[in-house]
This record gives C-alpha cells, structure tokens and sequence, in this order.
C-alpha cells in the first residue's frame, strides 16, 4: 500500500533530480520506481487522444504570429496517471522552458517531454512525492527565490532589458505583468535577475 502524502511529501528527491535551466527535475521513470518503493503496486501513465485529431497534441484554434512571421498556438497535452485504485487526469501546456513552443520547433520530443512532466506533477500534486520541487519553483519571481531590492532601475537598464527581449524574441510585458509587476514598479534587481535568466538561457 502506498505511503501516505505527508510521509511521501517528506522524501528527498533532489539527489535523484536533473538540473536544466536552473530548475530541478525529477525523472518520470525514477518518480515511478519511488512510488514502487514505497508501496505501489501498480504505476502507469498514457496518453489521452485529441478527439478531433487522435493524436496526443491538443491546440487552439487560434494561431498567434510573432512580428517574424512565426506562429504558434496554445499546445497541451492530457494524460491519464494510474497509481494502484486511483486514477487521475492532468492536462499541461507544451513549453520550450518558460516560452511557448513555436511551429517551426515544435516535435515529438517536446510533446513527449511535456507528458513525462505533466505525470511527475500529477504524482506530485496527489501523492505528495516531490511536492516541494514545485512549490519552489511556482513561488519564485523571475525564476530565482532572490530577495527584490527597491532601488529603481536606470533608464540604461530598461532599455538593455527591451533590446535583450527583443533579440530573443520574448515577450517581456508578459513576462512582468505574470509576475505581478509592471514596467513602472520593476526595480533595479528584478531588472538584473531578468537579465542574468536570459543569460543563463542563451548564454548572451
């Protein structure tokens, strides 16, 4: 019988986790041998088909145009995750890290990746085994847990962040306005983390 979801919630997993992007990931195939080892007995996940498509992609009907010609929808995929007598469903979008994929890029690698992480959550969110790796990286602004400073940022500041946004492509009011703050009220150090996160991305 599995474990209860305080006791699994307490189980380390970072030893077993993968570092990409500066976050932690934990394996879909360790999250099933960790559940097994502590009392499942029965562990699957599988895809649920698109019943428009029968394929494992869900998107919009709306397709959305960057100002380079690229187009992109909102792209999910839904699975269902089978842990003993209990099923669940959980339904996830299909990102490039914290962008969305673009049509030019998408494949079956990312639908795939967004399935395996799609599972790791669900088992997360239900049974509380690598609970906290998500709890960290939901409540971190700008993909850091940095305490923000409130010194302004300078006009030379602002403009470096808009060109470096604009270089790659991202959405920057987006991804302020997600993130509770606006143009306005950013000050000098989130301006920096911004910066030094697409660094750690692109390596500019």
């Amino acid at each position: 019988m599995l474990k209860g979801y305080e006791e699994l919630r307490k189980i380390d997993v970072r030893p077993f986790c993968e570092e990409r992007d500066g976050m932690l990931y934990l394996n879909w195939a360790k999250c099933i041998a960790l559940l097994h080892e502590n009392g499942a007995e029965k562990v699957f996940w599988e895809p649920i088909p698109n019943e428009e498509t029968g394929n494992s992609l869900r998107m919009t009907k709306e397709v959305f145009t960057d100002k380079s010609g690229n187009t992109n929808r909102c792209y999910e995929t839904r699975i269902r995750v089978c842990i003993d007598d209990k099923e669940y469903i959980m339904q996830s979008p299909v990102m490039n890290g914290s962008n969305p994929v673009k049509d030019n890029s998408m494949s079956q690698q990312r639908v795939w990746n967004s399935m395996c992480r799609s599972f790791v959550k669900c088992v997360a969110i239900n049974t509380g085994l690598g609970f906290d790796l998500w709890l960290k990286e939901e409540s971190r602004p700008f993909a850091n847990g940095v305490p923000q400073e409130d010194a302004k940022p300078t006009p030379a500041q602002i403009k470096t962040l808009k060109d470096v946004c604009s270089k790659y492509k991202i959405n920057a009011d987006y991804w302020i306005n997600a993130n509770g703050k606006t143009w306005e009220t950013l000050t000098a150090n989130e301006v920096g983390q911004m910066l030094r996160t697409i660094n750690d991305k692109y390596g500019d």
